[in-house]
C-alpha cells in the first residue's frame, strides 16, 4: 500500500487535488502532521516511521538528507520531488498512478522527479488506460489558484 506525506513546502493544492481525485489515496499534509519548521532530516525520519513516501518542492537540500540518512543504515519509503512551477494536472496524475499500478517497495530509498516520472517509469499504454478511465481534473471542482495551471489528464 502506497501512502504519501506532503513536506511543509509543497503547495495545498496538489494534496487538495489528490483527496479529490482519488479519495481512497492517504496523503497526509504537513499541517495532518505537524511538520512546519521540522528540520528535514527529521520530516523524513516522520515520513519512513509512517510508512510513506515525502512529496516535496526541495531540490536543493533534501536528496542530501536522504543520502545522509541512507549511509547512516537507514531506509526510506521514497521522496518525489516536484518542481514548483511544475503544473497541476501531470503531478496530480503521476502520484495517482503511482499509487495505482505499482508497489511501494519499488519506491524504496530512491529519489524520483515528477511528474515526469509518469513518461519514463509506466508505458504509455498503461498510461493511456488508466488515465481514460478517469474523469478529467478541470471542471470538477473549484478553480485551482493563481499560481497553479490546470492542465486534463495525460493521453
Amino acid at each position: 500500500m502506497i501512502r504519501f506525506q506532503a513536506d511543509a513546502d509543497i503547495h495545498l493544492s496538489i494534496v487538495v487535488a489528490i483527496r479529490r481525485r482519488e479519495p481512497a489515496i492517504d496523503f497526509a499534509s504537513a499541517a495532518d502532521s505537524q511538520l512546519e519548521g521540522v528540520p528535514d532530516p527529521d520530516v523524513l525520519e516522520i515520513a519512513a516511521s509512517q510508512g510513506r513516501i515525502l512529496i516535496t518542492h526541495d531540490r536543493r537540500t533534501m536528496p542530501d538528507h536522504l543520502r545522509s540518512r541512507l549511509k547512516e543504515g537507514k531506509s526510506s519509503p521514497g521522496v518525489f520531488l516536484v518542481s514548483q512551477s511544475a503544473p497541476l494536472g501531470p503531478v496530480v496524475e503521476a502520484l495517482v498512478m503511482v499509487w495505482a499500478a505499482s508497489d511501494s517497495a519499488e519506491w524504496q530509498n530512491q529519489v524520483r522527479h515528477l511528474p515526469s516520472l509518469s513518461r519514463h517509469v509506466f508505458p504509455r499504454s498503461l498510461e493511456r488506460s488508466f488515465t481514460s478511465a478517469r474523469p478529467p481534473i478541470c471542471g470538477t471542482g473549484p478553480a485551482p489558484s493563481r499560481n497553479i495551471s490546470c492542465e486534463r489528464p495525460l493521453r
